[in-house]
């Protein structure tokens, strides 16, 4: 039997929907015994939520007031405190899990698996490597405790419905005090989520201006839609980073992604190869993305764009 260990994702109020596919990722593991780790100064309303999903066996609970904020530093000695009697340490492939996971990986003295795209056993995983233009099938030594981060765009979330008991557990982890919190500085948008999104409209350099990113938002609102972009739009500085799409972005699977202005360098494709349908909408008809896209139209985007919003 597996026993695997599974550190949520939260805001402090709810869980992260990465939670869900991590657990879909460990459930086919054969015989896997999946238990949640919830760390927070007040677990019980995100235990309860990791309670409800199926194929969780146990949800067990560290309350510190220190955990109040997600610090990689503060975590990781008590997730290691947790880990006795499990094979397994799983993370989601998030900003959270590659801060976080990396730092549990070293005080347990083990290399890292990234972003786990397949299982193929207990020990053996497939993920992409050169950008998701290979994938690699690599084994993890079967003497020691396997930590990993799950490339949570492949893989559907398992229900919920379930109601797995829920434990406090009392660890003894020393916590460092040379990370401390400050603050945080996030854009606030009642946009969807870009990361948990059905429907993602994205927009490349070619947008040309911050200010004519208002053509994308109007198109994104009328279909309910999250908002992206490609590293050449944020490193130009027409959007923030936390929009960024790609490898060294965020990895999303919509439904349906929208990219407009967007050559398709590889490692924005990487970012997408799991999205169900891809639309481009590019002037240059030798561009890149159209070689990947399920329905591509050639013009003019500040055209097109328009005309679009309209229809809907």
């Amino acid at each position: 039997m597996s026993r695997i260990l599974i550190i949520a994702e939260h805001d402090g109020a709810a869980l992260s929907p990465s939670v869900a596919k991590t657990v879909a990722c460990a459930a086919q593991i054969d015989a896997a015994q999946i238990d949640v780790l919830v760390l927070a100064a007040s677990a019980a309303d995100v235990a309860a939520e990791a309670a409800s999903l199926d194929g969780v066996n146990r949800v067990l609970t560290i309350e510190n007031a220190a955990n109040e904020k997600p610090l990689a530093a503060v975590l990781a000695p008590q997730i290691v405190a947790a880990t006795e009697g499990y094979s397994h340490v799983f993370g989601p492939s998030t900003t959270f899990g590659r801060d976080l996971m990396p730092r549990v990986a070293a005080l347990l003295g083990v290399n890292q698996v990234s972003d786990i795209m397949s299982v193929e056993g207990s020990h053996t995983f497939k993920r992409p490597i050169y950008a998701g233009n290979a994938v690699v099938t690599l084994d993890a030594p079967a003497e020691h405790v396997v930590v990993a981060t799950v490339r949570t765009a492949s893989y559907k979330a398992v229900a919920g419905g379930s109601s797995a008991p829920v434990e406090s557990l009392a660890i003894e982890a020393e916590l460092p005090s040379h990370t401390r919190y400050v603050s945080t500085q996030a854009g606030a948008s009642d946009r969807p989520d870009l990361q948990t999104a059905a429907a993602v409209v994205s927009a490349g350099r070619a947008i040309g201006s911050e200010e004519n990113f208002d053509l994308i938002f109007a198109l994104a609102d009328k279909m309910g839609a999250a908002v992206g972009a490609s590293r050449a739009a944020v490193d130009a500085g027409y959007c923030p980073n936390e929009m960024q799409v790609g490898q060294t972005g965020k990895i999303i699977a919509p439904d349906l992604y929208i990219a407009i202005g967007i050559s398709g360098a590889i490692q924005h494709l990487t970012g997408i190869k799991d999205a169900g349908t891809i639309v481009a909408i590019n002037k240059d008809e030798e561009a890149p993305i159209f070689e990947v896209a399920d329905i591509g139209l050639a013009g003019d985007l500040f055209q097109i764009v328009p005309e679009l919003t309209n229809a809907l």
